[in-house]
């Protein structure tokens, strides 16, 4: 008997839909679910209801319905536990999830089977030092952290130190600390490099940088990445589009190789160039 785990998108009637089947399926070869509180009432399952850092504990795969959106969040959950992810996409471009809907039982049987490839997948760790000192940690990321200006229509100064070295300082809307993961989402948007994500490595990105010196940074993936809030505007830190915390300057987010990484289920055996063919619809000649 195992237990899966279950993410679910609140706002898609198709990720219910795809849950009760899942439900039904496991609970008819005696395994069990385990959903989060806040779907309980929505999807009225018979399943493990538990809170989310408890979501993943003795599960052999978490299953996440929804779009790259739930995939970070399924991802974050089970690094803890260290156990693998699968991702049903039911969004739109679903670039980190593995099958579509209609897959979703074959591939939840050949996860249990043991049959399933786990890729593992480098995460970004982000802490906070606060100007008086004071040290809070924030947390992971399976896509990237960002730092960017707190007020609207206005640049934010940031100073980049690197390894304890200082670097440069930049008058931009923000700077990204990618991993390879997630040189594909925000990071490229910035024009950040692509990077296999496969690969380990630091990739530093700013924003829409207000001088000459623009290239992105691909570190080592021991890095240690700091940056400083300079006076004197505020600005705010998040994690894969969550968290976000409000700095001041004199504040410093410190990134590094988080020690958890992510473990994502890969079915397809595709290799990274094909999904990336795939997903952007690029055509060969």
């Amino acid at each position: 008997m195992a237990t899966v785990a279950l993410i679910v998108h609140e706002l898609r009637d198709d990720a219910e839909t795809r849950a009760r089947e899942l439900a039904a399926w496991l609970g008819a070869r005696g395994h069990k679910l385990a959903i989060l509180d806040i779907n309980r009432d929505e999807l009225g399952l018979d399943a493990l209801v538990r809170e989310p850092d408890e979501l993943a504990v003795d599960a052999a795969v978490v299953v996440s319905l929804g779009g790259d959106g739930s995939m970070l969040r399924a991802a974050d959950l089970a690094a803890a536990h260290d156990v693998p992810v699968l991702g049903v996409n039911l969004g739109r471009l679903g670039y980190l999830t593995e099958v579509e809907p209609e897959g979703l039982i074959a591939a939840v049987e050949q996860c249990l089977a043991g049959d399933a490839l786990i890729e593992e997948r480098m995460r970004v760790s982000a802490s906070v030092v606060r100007a008086d000192g004071e040290h809070i940690d924030v947390g992971d990321a399976l896509n990237e952290a960002l730092v960017e200006r707190d007020e609207s229509g206005r640049t934010v100064r940031l100073g980049l130190s690197i390894d304890g070295e200082y670097f440069i300082s930049y008058n931009a809307d923000g700077i990204i600390v990618a991993s390879p993961t997630g040189s594909t989402a925000y990071s490229m948007s910035a024009r950040g490099p692509i990077v296999s994500p496969g690969h380990q490595a630091l990739i530093v990105t700013a924003v829409s940088p207000h001088q000459l010196f623009d290239r992105s940074l691909v570190l080592k993936p021991d890095s240690t990445v700091e940056i400083e809030v300079l006076p004197s505007r505020n600005a705010s830190l998040s994690l894969d589009g969550r968290e976000s915390m409000q700095l001041h300057p004199g504040d410093r987010v410190i990134c590094q190789r988080s020690a958890a990484p992510a473990r994502i289920v890969s079915l397809r055996g595709d290799g990274f160039l094909t999904v990336l063919k795939t997903k952007f619809g690029l055509t060969d000649r």
